[in-house]
């Protein structure tokens, strides 16, 4: 026994109204990722398929013409749904066309049902492909898998598009009526109703594994110059210590200080000192490979890690570093702030065993080394101090990791 079809429309009306309620709370008050319109669609769906219940009392031409445009417009919200969410402005001349064109059709097409029936599915079928054409282009900008989920629910609509429309072409559709039970009209309902719960649920994980991903990246960056936090740093210093002893190959860190950063805070204000930390950064970004990792450890204090690295080619590099801070021209509200680092550098290959904080620990040693020489310098220490249980003192252990 089939589903009643009437039933199956207000079950998709339902359904409808609750999941756009759902959107417009949860979004309320938030960035606005494209929930809101797309819970407008859901919202212009469930009208449109009132407006089918009430054929018999509405009448047919505003039923078959409103409905239909109506259920058009609701596939174009979705469309400007991911295009927000995707950055992108939607062109509403654009995507209220489609709408407006299969208003003229249900309107000059009246009385041929089957005709409807087939410009019905090809105009909404191409929604549908437009919206899995938009996830597409944006897949590689879309963590997570709630834009597969997406890409499903449109899919099956297509499907189902594909198939009604036909069946519109070789006159097969239930000839006694929209709303009469029939093989097609319930396919073409139940996977609606599927449609409205898998496409929605999808683009829901969409703006929650964004917030997640939004969120893992700020924990793991410093908020004031964007490169790894402590906690970042080392924890990549710990994985490439690993590699390289596996490896066999050698491993280089730098402990970067900027000389007398008190004094800048003290006699230009801790904006400018903020402003000297970002420069420095952007400075060290410029001269590092991509393979290399520029920490904030802590204060005014910058850990470089440098995979595949000799003492020596550290070195040189430190050297160059030291040379290019120096050289730079530090500018906060017109005001120049001569600006040098002191740099302590450790090469070398790693044996088991070997630790991260021993690491830290010996460029931390030939950085205070470099402080006591006079600063603007570079210190280095070739051997590892593998003395006491890890060779390091407590405070080169992270609170999280210690």
């Amino acid at each position: 026994m089939l589903p009643h079809v009437p039933t199956l429309l207000l079950m998709t009306i339902l359904v409808c109204v609750l999941m756009a309620l759902s959107m417009v709370t949860v979004g309320w008050g938030a960035r606005h990722e494209g929930l809101h319109l797309w819970a407008a669609g859901l919202g212009i769906n469930a009208l449109a398929y009132g407006l089918f219940v009430l054929r018999p009392s509405v009448g047919e031409p505003i039923s078959i013409v409103l409905g239909n445009a109506m259920t058009s417009l609701a596939l174009s919200c979705l469309l400007a749904a991911v295009l927000r969410f995707q950055g992108r402005t939607p062109h509403w001349a654009l995507l209220v066309l489609p709408a407006a064109v299969l208003a003229g059709a249900m309107l000059a097409l009246l009385d041929d049902f089957h005709q409807r029936v087939l410009a019905a599915s090809a105009v909404l079928g191409l929604q549908s492909a437009l919206i899995m054409r938009a996830l597409q282009w944006g897949r590689r900008s879309t963590v997570g898998r709630g834009a597969l989920l997406l890409m499903a629910g449109m899919g099956l609509l297509l499907l189902v598009m594909l198939v009604r429309g036909l069946d519109g072409l070789t006159g097969l559709v239930n000839r006694q009526g929209f709303l009469q039970d029939g093989a097609m009209q319930t396919l073409t309902f139940v996977a609606t109703l599927a449609v409205a719960l898998v496409a929605s649920m999808g683009f829901v994980f969409m703006t929650k594994e964004r917030a997640d991903e939004a969120n893992r990246v700020l924990a793991a960056l410093d908020a004031l110059t964007g490169v790894a936090n402590r906690r970042s740093i080392v924890a990549a210093l710990d994985r490439d210590a690993g590699r390289a002893i596996r490896a066999r190959t050698p491993l280089a860190v730098m402990m970067i200080d900027l000389d007398h950063f008190k004094r800048i805070n003290d006699s230009h204000g801790h904006l400018a000192g903020d402003a000297v930390l970002r420069s420095l950064v952007r400075v060290l970004g410029d001269r590092l490979r991509s393979q290399d990792l520029v920490g904030r450890y802590g204060g005014e204090e910058f850990l470089v890690v440098l995979p595949e690295t000799t003492l020596s080619g550290a070195r040189r590099l430190a050297n160059e570093l030291c040379q290019a801070v120096e050289a730079h021209a530090f500018v906060h509200a017109g005001q120049p702030i001569p600006l040098t680092v002191s740099i302590g550098v450790f090469g070398g290959l790693l044996e088991p065993g070997d630790h991260w904080d021993l690491l830290i620990h010996a460029a931390d040693s030939a950085l205070y080394a470099a402080k006591r020489a006079g600063r603007n310098r570079v210190e280095q220490v070739a051997v590892l101090p593998r003395t006491g249980p890890h060779g390091a003192g407590p405070e080169t252990f992270p609170a999280s990791l210690s």
